[in-house]
C-alpha cells in the first residue's frame, strides 16, 4: 500500500478481490449485517449467484493461481457452499 499523508491507496489484488466476494456472500447468507441497513438479512439467490462465480473463478484461473491463492480460493469455496447447503439443503 502507498500512502500519501493520512490517505492509503488501496493496490487491487486477486486475495482482496476474493475477501470482498466472500465478504458479500455472508451478507447475503446472513452470516453478517448489511452494512447498509445494519441488520442480519438473507437473499440466497444472490448468495449462490457469488459463490458460482467463485467456482467459474477458480476454473478459469486454473493453473495461474500461486499455491496460496489457490488454497485459499478452494477453502473459501468450501466454506461458502457448506454454509449455503446448511440454510437451503442443496447446493
Amino acid at each position: 500500500m502507498e500512502q500519501k499523508g493520512d490517505q492509503k491507496k488501496m493496490e487491487p489484488t486477486f486475495t482482496l478481490f476474493l475477501s470482498s466476494l466472500s465478504m458479500q456472500t455472508l451478507i447475503f447468507l446472513g452470516e453478517m449485517d448489511n452494512p447498509i441497513t445494519h441488520k442480519k438479512e438473507e437473499n440466497l439467490d444472490q448468495a449462490k449467484f457469488i459463490i458460482d462465480t467463485l467456482g467459474m473463478l477458480n476454473e478459469k484461473t486454473s493453473g495461474n493461481l500461486t499455491g496460496a491463492e489457490k488454497q485459499m480460493l478452494d477453502n473459501m469455496l468450501y466454506e461458502l457452499r457448506m454454509k449455503y447447503t446448511a440454510k437451503t439443503g442443496k447446493l
